[in-house]
């Protein structure tokens, strides 16, 4: 048991700082103002959602403590927040439904679903911030429409499912060796 318990911290921890890391060294940033998209940033939590609702939690508020202490805008650090959500919802789903993964079309239908959550999350945050007054000029030239809906919540959803696809990927080559698959997979909440 105490080794499990030891193995399932490593794996968070291994998770969380390469959640962290992947946004602060990306060389791939897409920035469309207002938003900005780091390809990648995701890709830790969708691996976690894969192992457990736990690990999912914990990883996804790991990565978001990571973006507040790394100096990013807070806007950014609450929208890193809300994948607690996604991340959340996505486990219990994978965790009823393990052949998800598996199976191309039921894997980009939940995709989707799991970014449309994620993006709703973020577009709740984005527009508290755009009728708070804290946002960049931007936002407001371009319009609530283009910049929160579209760039926000429309860009989450792509970025969400491209993230989701490397992230699966990653798993499926994980899981091809036992040793991995086995001590993951076969430890249950």
């Amino acid at each position: 048991m105490q080794k499990k318990s030891v193995h399932r911290l490593t794996i968070s921890a291994l998770l969380i700082a390469i959640g962290i890391m992947i946004p602060i060294v990306s060389p791939v940033k897409i920035i469309l103002e207002p938003a900005s998209f780091t390809l990648g940033s995701h890709v830790a939590i969708f691996i976690a959602l894969f192992i457990s609702p736990a690990i999912a939690v914990f990883v996804a508020l790991g990565t978001a403590v990571g973006f507040m202490i790394s100096g990013f805008p807070l806007i950014v650090a609450l929208r890193a927040l809300t994948h607690v959500i996604f991340a959340l919802v996505g486990a219990f789903w994978v965790q009823r439904h393990p052949e998800i993964i598996e199976k191309p079309l039921k894997a980009q239908f939940f995709s989707f679903i799991i970014g449309v959550v994620h993006a709703l999350a973020e577009v709740a945050v984005v527009s508290l911030f755009y009728f708070g007054g804290n946002v960049t000029d931007t936002y407001y030239n371009q319009g609530f429409l283009q910049s929160v809906f579209l760039m926000v919540g429309i860009g989450t959803v792509i970025h969400s499912m491209i993230d989701f696809g490397i992230a699966s990927v990653i798993w499926k080559s994980l899981n091809r060796r036992k040793s991995f698959s086995t001590s993951i997979t076969k430890v249950k909440n």
